[in-house]
């Protein structure tokens, strides 16, 4: 008998592709941060905290291969790059919402989980 979510533990399955794409640290923040607008590299690199320039680019060509966003050099003097959401990467604006909205609302929960995990933890080894 096979469950109605079984193709899940297939290989080839469409969401093993979305959460691969959603599970690295920095692409969901990229993707956040270009729905409000093109960007440049530097622009992404003081918007995104924490981020280094070179990992900040191996995201912007990991979403790009994936065919989320798009990169845009300008034939100008000194050279610029623009980087924006597809319209296929426009389709993760409402799950990451989806998800954020969901990270307010129990990121308390989590940590205060988190911290009582800890505690018991710690009071067990002793």
């Amino acid at each position: 008998m096979r469950d109605s979510a079984g193709s899940v533990f297939l290989a080839d399955c469409p969401a093993r592709l979305a959460t691969e794409i959603i599970t690295n640290k920095w692409a969901v923040v990229v993707v956040f941060a270009l729905s409000r607008g093109p960007r440049r590299h530097g622009e992404l690199v003081d918007l995104v905290g924490g981020v280094s320039r070179k990992v900040l680019t191996q995201t912007l060509r990991r979403l790009q291969s994936y065919g989320l966003i798009e990169r845009r050099a300008y034939a100008e003097a000194p050279p610029r790059v623009e980087y924006s959401l597809s319209d296929l990467g426009l389709t993760l604006t409402e799950p990451i919402a989806a998800l954020t909205d969901w990270a307010k609302r129990y990121a308390a929960a989590v940590a205060n989980f988190q911290e009582a995990a800890q505690q018991d933890s710690t009071t067990s080894d002793t």
